[in-house]
């Protein structure tokens, strides 16, 4: 009872906070901006993770998560495609904030990694529905995905210092963090199921990355005013 409450409070403040800044950060960007697509990467965030997240809390509070593997194996799907469409976004955003040209063999290998990680998720294989699912290919899911970040951490790190860029500075620190809480939980959740806990400080790693939009929108504020 004591887990089943305090994980759907958290989850419930986590999941609140990203669709309601993504809301507020589309509505006041502009058409096309950066603000807007900080928006629309935190909805997809919030919208995503509560594929996973209310099943979860759903099950805590009734039957048990391995009553709801289906459901939650489901929401662990959606959540796997949309966290890399998360990501694809932010690559678009580094090249706009950065004024990128060029680089399509950059753009080419992000939109490989995306595909390939989506068509992983889709195989048959993972076995979704079932509440022990592989872990091989949990881990081969993911090594696409944990490519992509790299790549991010690389260039946010590298532009974000040559520009001097204040909110963004520490852009590759919040995906470096998501990324090193994660590992540990595809790896070794199932033998260790306290692990799992690890989850709370990568989502407040996402949590960090969409403040970092909303501090982009009150940097544009204060120069336009």
């Amino acid at each position: 009872m004591a887990q089943a409450l305090a994980e759907s409070i958290f989850d419930a403040l986590y999941l609140s906070f990203a669709i309601v800044i993504g809301i507020f950060l589309i509505t006041k960007g502009g058409k096309g901006s950066l603000i807007q697509k900080f928006g629309i990467m935190a909805i997809i965030l919030g919208a995503g993770d509560a594929f996973h997240l209310v099943p979860r809390a759903v099950s805590l509070w009734t039957t048990g998560l391995e009553a709801n593997a289906a459901a939650l194996g489901i929401g662990k799907l959606i959540t796997s495609i949309t966290m890399t469409a998360f990501y694809l976004i932010l690559y678009y955003i580094w090249r706009e904030r950065y004024q990128v040209s060029g680089r399509k063999g950059l753009s080419v290998t992000m939109w490989a990694l995306t595909i390939a990680r989506v068509a992983l998720c889709a195989l048959p294989q993972n076995q979704w529905l079932t509440y022990h699912q592989p872990l091989l290919w949990g881990i081969l899911r993911n090594i696409p995905f944990a490519i992509m970040g790299i790549i991010l951490i690389v260039l946010f790190a590298q532009e974000a210092k040559h520009a001097n860029d204040r909110v963004f500075r520490f852009m590759w620190l919040a995906i470096t963090l998501s990324f090193l809480f994660y590992i540990p939980v595809v790896l070794f959740a199932e033998l260790i199921p306290m692990i799992g806990m690890l989850m709370i400080p990568k989502t407040l790693a996402y949590v960090w990355i969409v403040v970092m939009g909303l501090n982009l929108y009150r940097q544009t504020k204060r120069k336009q005013s």
